[in-house]
C-alpha cells in the first residue's frame, strides 16, 4: 500500500518527536541521578581520576575522605566507582545494601576463561556460590574440623621453626627473611588439609614448581592494568598482562589436574582392593560431593575442582604471610611490647612443652597483638572491589548500577574518629574493649570484610595466625641486623592481592635453648 507524502512525513515527524522525548528522558534522569552522585575530586578528561590515586590509592583516599566526606566519587577511565570512608557509611552499606552489592567487580586478568566462576572470592552471587560457601563452612572451616586438623598444623609449624633454626646456623650472625619461611609453611598446611600432602620446601629447589608458579600468578592479577579502566583496550592487551597471565593459569591448573587424576588412580586402586580410606580430605569431600541437580550442578566439574582448589592455596596463604611479618615487624620497633607478649606466652605455656593451639584462648596479649596489627595493616586495603547491582540509594545518594565499590578498610582502622592515638602500634587498646573483633560487626574495624562476603576462612586463618606467631616468639628471641635500629627498621608497602612490606623483614633468630632438643 502506498503512503501519502504528507502522512510519511507525519509518521516521521511523531517517530522524531518519540525519539527526542526518550532521548530527553534519559538526560532528565541521567542529570537527575549526577545531581544526587556522591562528592569526589574533579577528573581529568578521558583518563578521570587515575592518575590523582598515585602508587598507594588506599592511603591518597584518606586525604580525600577529609575534604569530601565518607562518600567518595571517583570515575577510573570508564568505570563509575564509590569508595566507603567512614564506618557509618560501611555500617550504611553492609547492614542495608549488602546483597545488592554483593556481586564481585573483577579486573580483565581474572575473568581469563571464566575461571572466577568457580570461586568463593570471585564467583557471582547466587546458588552455585551458596553450595561452594556451605561445602567450607561445614567441611573445611566447620569448628570440629579445625579441632580435628589441629596436629596436621602442628606438625607444619614445627617444621618451620626448624626450617628457621637451619638458616640462622648458615647466615651466622646475618638476619632471616622470615616471609619466605612462613608462606611455604601456609601453603603446606593447605596442602594437607585439601590434599594430605606437603608441597614446598623452601630450602630445596626441587619440586617447588607449584609454589613459584602460585606467587607468579598472584603478583600477575594483582598488577594495574590499562584494560581495566579503559574496556576499548581489551582486545589489544597494551601491557600483556592477559597473555602472561593465561600462560601461568594454564600451567598451575595442569599442575592441580594432576593432583586431582593422581587421586582418582589411588582411589580406584583402593576400591579395587576392597580397603577404606581411615580419614579424607576435602579433595576427597569436592570429588564426591552430589548436589541435586536443580540450583546445584549434580558433580562439580574438573575445571572448577582445580580452580577451586587453586583459590584456596592463593587465599589463605596471603593473608598468614602478610601478617605475621607486619606484626613481626611492629614488635621489633617497640621493644616494650615484643616484651609483654612473650612474657605472656612463658607464662601461660612455659619452656618444657611446644605452644598449642589450646593455648591461644589464654594469650590475650598476642591476640591483641594480631588485632593491632590487622588494623594497621589489614592484608587487602580496599578488601576486594564489590559491584552495584541495581539502581541504590545510600545516605542520601543514587549509586548507579555497575558502580564498582571499595571499602577503604585501611583507612577506617586509622580514622581518628574512631581510633585513639590512630597512627600508633598499642595492643592495649584490644585488651581494654574485649567485644572488637574482625568477624564483621564492628564496622571501625573490617580487616576481613563483613556481610555476605566475608572471608570464609576466618576460622582456619584465626588459628593459623595465632599459632604461628605464638610458635616464632616461643621458640626464638628475635632481634635486628647490625645497623639497623626500631626507628630505622623500612615500613614501605608494596601494593599488590595483599598489602605486603616493600622490603622483606629480615630479623635474626636465636633459638631459645630448651627448645633446641624438643
Amino acid at each position: 500500500m502506498e503512503i501519502h507524502p504528507r502522512n510519511e512525513m507525519l509518521v516521521w515527524t511523531a517517530l522524531a518527536a518519540a525519539a527526542l522525548i526518550f532521548l530527553l528522558g534519559r538526560i532528565r534522569r541521567k542529570a537527575a541521578t549526577t545531581g544526587r552522585l556522591p562528592p569526589g575530586p574533579p577528573g581529568w578528561p578521558v583518563l578521570g581520576n587515575i592518575l590523582d590515586l598515585g602508587s598507594m590509592p588506599h592511603r591518597t583516599l584518606v586525604d580525600f575522605k577529609h575534604k569530601y566526606g565518607p562518600l567518595i566519587w571517583l570515575r577510573l577511565g570508564s568505570v563509575n566507582t564509590l569508595v566507603i570512608s567512614s564506618a557509618e557509611a560501611a555500617m550504611e552499606m553492609f547492614k542495608n545494601h549488602d546483597h545488592s552489592t554483593c556481586n564481585r567487580h573483577l579486573n580483565e586478568t581474572l575473568k581469563i576463561g571464566e575461571s572466577y566462576t568457580g570461586t568463593i572470592t570471585l564467583g557471582e552471587y547466587g546458588p552455585y556460590w551458596r553450595m561452594l560457601r556451605r561445602l567450607c563452612a561445614t567441611e573445611l572451616f566447620s569448628r570440629k574440623r579445625i579441632i580435628d586438623t589441629a596436629p596436621l598444623r602442628r606438625r607444619c609449624v614445627d617444621k618451620l621453626i626448624k626450617w628457621i633454626s637451619d638458616e640462622a646456623k648458615e647466615q651466622t650472625g646475618n638476619g632471616v627473611e622470615l616471609a619466605r619461611f612462613v608462606f611455604a609453611t601456609s601453603f603446606n598446611v593447605i596442602g594437607n588439609l585439601m590434599l594430605s600432602r606437603d608441597l614446598v620446601d623452601p630450602k630445596s629447589s626441587k619440586g617447588n614448581e607449584f609454589f613459584n608458579l602460585t606467587s607468579e600468578l598472584t603478583e600477575l592479577t594483582g598488577k594495574p592494568n590499562l584494560a581495566d579502566f579503559f574496556p576499548s583496550l581489551r582486545w589489544l592487551d597494551p601491557q600483556g598482562l592477559k597473555k602472561k597471565t593465561e600462560e601461568k593459569q594454564k600451567q598451575v591448573l595442569d599442575i592441580v589436574g594432576s593432583f586431582v587424576q593422581g587421586r582418582r588412580r589411588m582411589d580406584m586402586d583402593v576400591n579395587h582392593q576392597n580397603n577404606k580410606k581411615e580419614h579424607k580430605d576435602f579433595l576427597d569431600v569436592l570429588m564426591e560431593f552430589e548436589g541435586n541437580g536443580k540450583d546445584e550442578p549434580a558433580k562439580i566439574s574438573d575445571r572448577n575442582l582445580n580452580i577451586f582448589i587453586l583459590e584456596l592455596f592463593v587465599a589463605a596463604t596471603e593473608t598468614t604471610n602478610s601478617t605475621v611479618e607486619w606484626a613481626m615487624t611492629e614488635l621489633l620497633r617497640q621493644p616494650e611490647a615484643m616484651k609483654k607478649v612473650k612474657a605472656e606466652i612463658a607464662q601461660v605455656v612455659g619452656y618444657d612443652r611446644k605452644m598449642e593451639e589450646s593455648d591461644i584462648e589464654d594469650l590475650h596479649y598476642l591476640d591483641a597483638v594480631i588485632k593491632e596489627t590487622l588494623r594497621l595493616h589489614p592484608p587487602a586495603p580496599l578488601l576486594i572491589p564489590r559491584n552495584v547491582m541495581k539502581d541504590t540509594e545510600l545516605m542520601g545518594y543514587v549509586i548507579p548500577k555497575d558502580t564498582q565499590v571499595f571499602v577503604n578498610v585501611w583507612g577506617l582502622g586509622r580514622d581518628s574518629d574512631s581510633w585513639v592515638d590512630a597512627s600508633s602500634f598499642k595492643p592495649e587498646r584490644f585488651l581494654a574493649a574485649t567485644n572488637l573483633d574482625y568477624r564483621g560487626q564492628n564496622f571501625e574495624y573490617l580487616p576481613f570484610g563483613a556481610g555476605r562476603r566475608i572471608c570464609p576462612g576466618l576460622p582456619l586463618g584465626h588459628q593459623m595466625l595465632h599459632l604461628v606467631l605464638g610458635s616464632l616468639l616461643h621458640s626464638f628471641e628475635w632481634s635486628l641486623e647490625n645497623g639497623v635500629t626500631p626507628e630505622t627498621l623500612d615500613m614501605g608497602e608494596k601494593m599488590g592481592t595483599s598489602l605486603r612490606k616493600d622490603i622483606p623483614l629480615k630479623a635474626i633468630p636465636k633459638p631459645v635453648l630448651a627448645l633446641q632438643n624438643m
